[in-house]
């Protein structure tokens, strides 16, 4: 019997179980985790549905044939059969369609679209509720699972504080797979014996020079018959001297000269060399190396030069380019000999003699540039270099002089000599010049400068005759009759200037005109300045363009300090447009700017006649008076507005107290409050009067003054605040609470009434109804920030820090937009939310001036003033700051800034501001009391 050896024993490769059938319930892979997978070659390609066959009984069907007669049939009884009651539901019907056979025709159709637009009419009652839903689950789930960028966005600010040296030092991310097989060990060379190298340096050479001393080592025999090694025997010559010809270096010398030969004639048919000069020197400068460059680019270049020379030896920046290559491998001597050997083949060269006049020394200059101009006589750069070149001023004089008889039509040279002169000189000499130079608008206008009054009108005169296109002749005609005094001759010029110009078909330029308007007020020339913006603003605007594009103009002349020409466009604009407010503002804001005290006050006593019915521009005209101790005046201007202009406003009446409580007559003011009251009753008109008594101190008058106002006007909130800061001042702590009470229950929604109420409470031991009244006011005013941050002062002051942390929490949720919150915050991510926020900016400041970066918290405080002039704590910050670290001046810009500005806000400016025994004190006092409360952040 015959034993198998299986074959995994006769190989390892070849498995016993190979060719054998598969157990059942085997899966491939399945032991070591794999998972199966189909693809497309075991389901077979695909095939089009309507090409499948239907399914039926197995046999033999034609292609593309119909369906035979029988197979229909059977399936109409079979659908005719599902029609039962087994199908059938007593709401819903069959479940199958009754329908499904008939012919699908117009009318199917229009039923279909009238459901269909049931549907979309359904559907269109719900999108926007459907819409907004979806939009709050996209926000909250965005808001649940941040991105990562979103995650890592603070730190990823931080990165703006690393320096560059901290960038360069951070080492680059590396590829570290594979990392063997990619880098692989360098080789190791070691290096090669002396021996081997000399051994190997003649192999398969051959000699190229022979030594015309040496004779031939010969074998030769000896006499005694001894073989030797050999004998050198050498021939004697005439010459005792031996020399090494280097027959390499000759071939290749050789055919140098052959290839520059080729190249000469290889674009020649005849023979004859045809060089494009000014493209093969501009070859040649790129290849001339610099000054230590490789000796072997000196010598090509060199040769180049050289050839293009020996080819067109006319040419002048071929000798040009070989001295300029010569003199930057520093052979001095060398580019001398070819540039003047350049200028003795090229006398006519203007270019050849300046550049010898360069490389020569300046006693050599001077009959170099003598033979220039010799051979150049019509050059003005080369007499121009000539009278550089004297030292003396007589010579210079005497070279310019027969320069301008060679060229006398040069104002170059013209201009060179009259530099030179003195006045009366100069000006013989420029009445010679412009009789050469007609055309010369440059000397006409400098004769015109030398000559007297009439001689300089005449000048001027002839000017225009020559150059009737040139404007600044105009001009300084202009100029000169202002000098004089000719007023009325200024705006007559301007005026003929512009026809002339048009007439002689030259564009008039309005922005060009307007330039010589600012050049005009530079040269204390402010009616040409007038004359000039006259009759040039209105050229090429519209209509309803001119208040916008007039403004404009002002603000740009005011940047460039050109004030009398921005004083000019408001003249003309006012003029215009005298009803326009907006115009009378600017031009208001401009004089108190940049304007004298009297210039300032004719524009404000100037807008009162024009525009007597606005009353703001009496009330600034009287302040303006008071502030300068023109008390008496300021009482005339709100005098006149009573009685000329019947202005019976409150704002004329407070005014006019103001007035008289300043100057100390409190009668006065009392009788004038009396009136108000009677003449402009208003709820102000009642609360002023009562702050006026309660500063004096008469807490029973200024008691029944507002408890009348309040009878008038119960819905002005302002009253219940004074009526309840006077009942605690007497003592009455329930009648306070009372009053505080009745304002909220009037107006709810003003936030001081609860606050006030709220500390009463505090102050009175009242903790738990304290907190509950807060917490009402927050229901009532929700994602209110004033009220989230008094809790939070509220508990930090009863003692509860955790309840303080607990309720800034809630505060940073439903107020994310806050502005006095966002402080306490990350700055960055209070400005990202609120970066308009007066409050932010301050907190910006404030952490750039703890970081002791003091540029950066400047322009922060600057901004925050900018933003909201009316936020007094915002001054008082700035001033602490520049108390620190700025000057004298830098700390009155920011007081004046604040008196003009005159702010009426903050949490720390408001209760000073506002308290009763400060009610005498300037805006300067009180923001000094308020930046001494400043503390200096660390």
């Amino acid at each position: 019997m015959a034993t198998t050896i299986p074959g995994s024993l006769v190989n390892k490769t070849k498995k016993f179980f190979m060719g054998m059938p598969a157990p059942s319930g085997y899966v491939p892979g399945v032991g070591r985790g794999a998972t199966g997978f189909t693809t497309r070659s075991d389901i077979g390609p695909a095939r089009d549905p309507t090409e499948m066959p239907e399914a039926g009984p197995v046999g033999p069907t034609a292609p593309g044939g119909a369906p035979p007669a029988k197979r229909a049939k059977e399936d109409d009884d079979r659908e005719a059969e599902e029609m039962n009651e087994a199908n059938y539901d007593e709401f819903a019907g069959y479940s199958g369609s009754l329908f499904s056979k008939d012919p699908y025709d117009q009318e199917d159709e229009d039923a279909d679209r009238i459901y269909n637009e049931v549907d979309d009419r359904l559907d269109e009652r719900h999108r926007e509720r459907r819409e907004k839903k979806y939009k709050e689950l996209v926000e909250k789930y965005h808001k649940e699972r941040p991105k990562i960028q979103q995650e890592f966005s603070d730190l990823k600010r931080q990165l703006a504080e690393v320096t560059d040296d901290e960038w360069q030092s951070i080492p680059e991310v590396g590829d570290m797979r594979n990392k063997a097989k990619r880098n692989a060990r360098a080789e190791k060379f070691t290096p090669v014996p002396d021996s081997v190298i000399a051994m190997n340096m003649n192999y398969g050479s051959m000699n190229t020079s022979i030594d015309v001393n040496s004779g031939m080592s010969t074998p030769f025999n000896s006499g005694s018959g001894i073989l030797t090694p050999g004998w050198k025997t050498g021939i004697q010559t005439g010459t005792s001297s031996s020399i090494d010809l280097d027959l390499v270096k000759i071939g290749q010398a050789r055919n140098k000269i052959m290839d520059i030969k080729l190249n000469q004639v290889s674009d020649s048919v005849t023979g004859q060399t045809v060089v494009d000069p000014k493209g093969y020197l501009t070859d040649l400068q790129s290849m001339i190396p610099q000054h230590g460059g490789d000796i072997n680019d000196v010598k090509k270049a060199r040769m180049l030069l050289k050839s293009v020379r020996e080819t067109n030896p006319r040419h002048p920046p071929a000798w040009i380019a070989s001295a300029g290559l010569e003199e930057a491998v520093g052979k001095i001597q060398t580019a001398r000999n070819l540039i003047m050997e350049g200028c003795e083949k090229n006398k006519g060269s203007e270019e050849l003699w300046l550049a010898a006049i360069r490389m020569h020394p300046p006693e050599l200059g001077k009959s170099i540039v003598a033979n220039a101009v010799r051979s150049c006589p019509h050059s003005v750069r080369l007499w121009v270099k000539a009278s550089d070149l004297e030292s003396d001023l007589k010579d210079k004089k005497k070279v310019l002089r027969k320069a301008l008889e060679q060229i006398p039509s040069s104002v170059l040279l013209w201009k060179a000599a009259v530099e030179l002169e003195e006045p009366e000189e100069a000006r013989i000499l420029l009445t010679r010049a412009v009789e050469c130079c007609r055309t010369s608008t440059e000397m006409w206008l400098a004769l015109a400068r030398l000559e007297t009054y009439e001689n300089a009108r005449k000048v001027l005169n002839k000017a225009r005759e020559h150059i009737p296109t040139d404007r600044q002749i105009w001009l300084s005609a202009a100029r000169l009759e202002e000098t004089r005094g000719q007023k009325d001759m200024v705006d007559r010029i301007v005026a003929k200037a512009l026809s002339s110009l048009k007439a002689n078909q030259v564009e008039v330029n309005r922005d060009q005109w307007l330039k010589d308007a600012i050049d005009a007020e530079q040269a204390k020339c402010p009616l040409t300045c007038q004359a000039i913006i006259k009759n040039v603003i209105s050229l090429g605007v519209e209509d309803e363009d001119k208040k916008t594009t007039w403004l404009e103009d002002a603000e740009c002349f005011e940047k460039q300090n050109a004030f009398a020409c921005s004083r000019a466009v408001f003249s003309i604009a006012l003029s215009e447009m005298p009803r326009k407010k907006s115009v009378w503002e600017a031009a208001i804001a401009f004089e108190r700017e940049h304007g004298t005290i009297e210039e300032h006050e004719q524009i404000l006593i100037k807008a009162t006649e024009v525009v007597p019915e606005v009353e703001v521009y009496w009330l600034m005209l009287a302040k303006l008076r008071f502030v300068n101790k023109r008390i008496d005046d300021a009482r005339n201007t709100l005098k006149d507005a009573f009685e000329k202009h019947n202005h019976q406003s409150e704002t004329i009446w407070l005014a006019a107290t103001k007035i008289e409580i300043e100057t100390d007559q409190f009668e006065t003011a009392r009788t004038l409050y009396a009136k108000a009251r009677s003449k402009a009753s208003s709820a102000r008109v009642w609360m002023k009067n009562a702050r006026f008594e309660w500063c004096l101190g008469n807490l029973k008058e200024a008691r029944e003054i507002i408890e009348k106002a309040i009878e008038l006007y119960d819905d002005y909130p302002k009253m219940y605040l004074v009526l309840g800061q006077i009942l605690e001042q007497m003592g009455d702590s329930q009648a306070a609470k009372n009053a505080y009470t009745q304002g909220i229950r009037k107006c709810p929604g003003v936030i001081p009434l609860w606050i006030l109420l709220v500390r009463l409470e505090e102050s009175n031991g009242q903790i738990v109804k304290a907190r509950v009244d807060l917490e009402k006011a927050r229901l009532r005013n929700p994602k209110n920030e004033d009220l989230w941050l008094e809790s939070v002062r509220f508990e930090n002051r009863v003692g509860c820090p955790e309840m303080a942390k607990e309720r800034m929490s809630r505060a940073l949720q439903e107020c994310d937009g806050s502005g006095p919150h966002g402080r306490r915050a990350k700055s960055i991510d209070a400005l990202k939310k609120c970066e308009h926020n007066p409050h932010v900016l301050i907190a910006a400041a404030r952490l750039f001036w703890s970081e002791r970066k003091i540029k950066k918290s400047r322009e922060w405080f600057l901004r925050a003033v900018n933003l909201d002039p009316d936020n007094g704590d915002a001054f008082a910050n700035y001033l602490a700051f520049e108390q620190i670290h700025g000057k004298e001046e830098d700390r009155q810009k920011v007081i004046n800034k604040c008196v003009l500005s005159e702010p009426k806000h903050g949490y720390l400016w408001a209760p000073i501001a506002k308290d009763v025994k400060n009610w005498r004190k300037s805006m300067e006092e009180i923001l000094l009391m308020v930046a001494a409360k400043i503390t200096i952040p660390t």
